[in-house]
């Protein structure tokens, strides 16, 4: 392999860990960014470009990127899965 094969690797690997670096974790959340028209459900808009559950509950939740829900989560909309 040539030097620029290996660097070409390497910036491949970087970016690769830069991107799963910038995934939150998923964690409890009570007022998560609005990603689109609508709020999860169990969240209510804010007005402010957010979603709140107005303090009553704690939902795990992560975006979903457009991709279905992986295992063990649920699709509650408004761009976001929840922890079953």
């Amino acid at each position: 392999m040539g030097c620029r094969s290996l660097s070409r690797w390497a910036l491949l690997l970087a970016s690769s860990v830069a991107a799963v670096a910038l995934v939150p974790p998923a964690q409890a959340q009570r007022v998560v960014p609005k990603l689109q028209v609508v709020c999860p459900m169990g969240y209510v808009d804010t007005f402010n470009g957010k979603c709140s559950t107005l303090g009553l509950m704690t939902y795990t939740v992560a975006p979903s990127q457009g991709k279905a829900c992986l295992e063990g989560w649920m699709n509650v909309g408004g761009g976001y899965c929840r922890k079953k």
